[in-house]
């Protein structure tokens, strides 16, 4: 299917931008700001998608009828408990600790915005890692400085090598963007705009 879409990818993330120009398509990078704090009473497996559309709508741009705005959020949870960003080394090995030798959940919420319209989904993995020793998880927080990464690892980098045992969903979800669902979003946002 011939897809014409100009992407606008509003994310910080180097990451997200790598994974997005896997689909041979145009990217032009942005960002917008907005608080990350989720509301007191949200299902914390919705926070990544809240925050997803929180930050489309915080896109102040105009958008060509050919251009699709993504934003996305990824949240990490493990026994009912929602880890972010950390804010400090300390935090960093606190969460990695607690993932240590468990199973987790990777939630990455996606909003997709055109002139038209906005759809919105998340996608959701589950990354088992291996037991991991401190002075492994102290290597790892200096090495790698995972302060920008939910749950405080990234699964391209030296703690995916060593310690990710088993993934059961997509890798691109735990790595913060769902390709396979954005490609069929992009696929049906084409449809539909083929039918107007």
């Amino acid at each position: 299917m011939n897809l014409n879409w100009r992407l606008i990818l509003a994310s910080a993330s180097p990451r997200r931008r790598q994974l997005l120009l896997g689909l041979d398509l145009p990217v032009e990078v942005t960002s917008t700001d907005v608080d990350e704090t989720p509301p007191a009473d949200m299902p914390i497996a919705e926070v990544a998608e809240h925050l997803a559309w929180k930050k489309a709508a915080a896109y102040t741009g105009q958008l060509a009828p050919d251009q699709v705005l993504i934003t996305a959020d990824t949240t990490v949870i493990v026994d009912e408990h929602l880890l972010n960003k950390p804010a400090d080394p300390a935090e960093a090995r606190a969460m990695l600790t607690l993932l240590a030798g468990r199973t987790h959940q990777v939630v990455t919420g996606v909003c997709m915005r055109t002139a038209d319209r906005t759809i919105g989904f998340s996608d959701i993995a589950e990354v088992t890692f291996a037991p991991l020793s401190p002075e492994e998880i102290a290597y790892y927080v200096e090495r790698h400085a995972p302060f920008d990464k939910a749950g405080s690892y990234g699964v391209q980098d030296w703690i995916g090598y060593a310690a990710v045992e088993r993934i059961e969903g997509s890798f691109y979800t735990v790595m913060g963007l769902p390709l396979h669902r954005v490609y069929r979003t992009l696929k049906e946002l084409a449809a539909a705009h083929q039918r107007k």
